[in-house]
């Protein structure tokens, strides 16, 4: 027997089933093993019990008045893990753990997630902040949200849901005079994206003036909450500024202009999981309530 005195669960769960089916046979079955086998179960219960649990000719076993009151214990005992079992597994059913892009969880879905709540109570959404390539083998997400041109790997489903416009933006204050109005500004970047401006001349057509400096920081997140306290000008997509350059916290003297990496919900092919589905197509009738950018 185990620390709490009880007898090994194979043999409890034989017994169980004999008590609960009243035959050897249906025991077997249900618990996909021989009749033998169940028989040299409740023996070895009761030797390790020291008690009589059946009495009767081999054939029409009853339980003895032991064997009953041990029997009543275990139903209700094996009742309450199935439920506890079948709760937990519902709740898993109905929660969604999504890997998303850090910004874009901070300034759009986060703040857009009572609505997708409302409309589906019973779903609960987990978000974890992730710039890495999708791995659903290693790493236990239901979906993901990435930026990319194309998503194009291996067992992966992908839905484009949002365009993606980028442009410069900067505290109102800031605004000079000159062509592009961000002459003798300090340019703000990202160390994960060092290519971004000059990606941005490219998809704009503007050649903007040498900036007097440059100042680096970890996350565009804080790129633009620098440009907000004054610091510099911005680079970034639409979607994340939307709100403050219409509360004239920011704004883009530029303009916006069409980046060909869209925001990209992704799951593991064949996923049939109901929050998912549920998540995307909400997702996407957000997505399609976004305001235009004002283009360059």
């Amino acid at each position: 027997m185990d620390k709490r005195g009880l007898p090994p669960l194979t043999a409890l769960r034989a017994f169980e089933a004999f008590a609960r089916l009243g035959r050897m046979t249906l025991a077997a079955d249900e618990l996909c093993v021989t009749h033998g086998a169940v028989s040299r179960q409740i023996r070895s219960l009761e030797v390790a019990l020291g008690l009589v649990l059946t009495e009767g000719p081999r054939h029409r076993l009853k339980l003895t008045e032991a064997g009953e009151r041990l029997a009543g214990s275990l139903s209700v005992a094996f009742d309450s893990v199935a439920r506890t079992v079948a709760e937990l597994k519902s709740a898993a059913a109905q929660e969604l753990h999504l890997s998303c892009v850090g910004t874009l969880a901070i300034r759009w879905l986060i703040p857009r997630l009572p609505v997708f709540h409302a409309a589906h109570p019973g779903v609960r959404v987990r978000v974890t902040e992730s710039y890495a390539p999708v791995d659903f083998a290693r790493e236990r997400f239901d979906a993901a949200i990435r930026i990319a041109e194309h998503v194009s790997a291996h067992g992966v489903e992908a839905t484009a849901f949002l365009d993606n416009f980028h442009g410069p933006v900067l505290a109102p204050h800031l605004l000079g005079t000159g062509p592009t109005r961000l002459e003798g500004v300090t340019r703000l970047t990202t160390g994960t994206r060092q290519t971004a401006w000059a990606e941005w001349e490219g998809h704009s057509g503007v050649a903007l003036p040498v900036a007097p400096h440059i100042q680096e920081f970890e996350h565009i997140f804080y790129v633009l909450e620098a440009a907000a306290a004054g610091l510099g000008v911005g680079l970034t997509p639409w979607i994340y500024v939307a709100g403050d350059i219409a509360a004239g916290r920011l704004t883009a003297p530029l303009g916006f202009v069409p980046n060909p990496a869209k925001f990209w919900f992704i799951t593991p092919s064949g996923a049939d999981k109901p929050a998912v589905a549920a998540f995307r197509d909400w997702l996407i009738a957000e997505a399609a309530k976004a305001p235009e950018p004002p283009m360059g």
